[in-house]
């Protein structure tokens, strides 16, 4: 009996040491914050006004090429048989410079997007480590990701390092 409570003492040490060495977990919603910083804020209104210009170029292109397409159907049966071959020819190649167009303008938003949101990206995960750090969380998940969430949030502490 006595080599049972000596059992029972020594299990209870363990168990007692393990949970004083759990894992500090920390929960915050990620997206909240990124959309909340000043920095997100003025990167998207950038972005929109680009998009918004060269999206603007093109259309006008394409309702130019629109009407050359229309005065070609319109044309195109007064026109020698040289004449619209080689007419479908130059708006064959000019659709082709409009679709070349629309990918280059995708490409340079993606860039900027990228190029713009990388330091953001840094700017917010370093707020996250000092936090982390300070209050001596060794993991901090993304809430939304979080079935059931019953820890402590960090969100309101990142946004304070942040200056939110």
């Amino acid at each position: 009996m006595k080599k049972l409570s000596v059992l029972f003492a020594a299990v209870m040490m363990f168990v007692t040491v393990g949970v004083a060495n759990a894992q500090k977990v920390a929960s915050m919603d990620y997206e909240a914050v990124l959309a909340a910083m000043p920095e997100t804020k003025k990167m998207t209104t950038e972005l929109d006004t680009f998009s918004k210009t060269k999206g603007d170029e093109l259309n006008k292109q394409a309702e130019s090429f629109q009407k050359e397409v229309q005065q070609y159907q319109a044309d195109g049966a007064k026109m020698t048989e040289a004449q619209r071959t080689a007419k479908e020819a130059e708006l064959q190649k000019k659709q082709q410079n409009l679709q070349q167009l629309q990918q280059t303008a995708q490409n340079d938003l993606s860039q900027r997007r990228d190029a713009a949101v990388k330091p953001i990206i840094e700017k917010l995960n370093n707020a996250v480590s000092k936090v982390a750090k300070a209050n001596g969380y060794e993991f901090v998940i993304d809430s939304t990701a979080l079935i059931y969430k019953g820890g402590p949030d960090a969100t309101p502490l990142v946004k304070k390092e942040l200056g939110l």
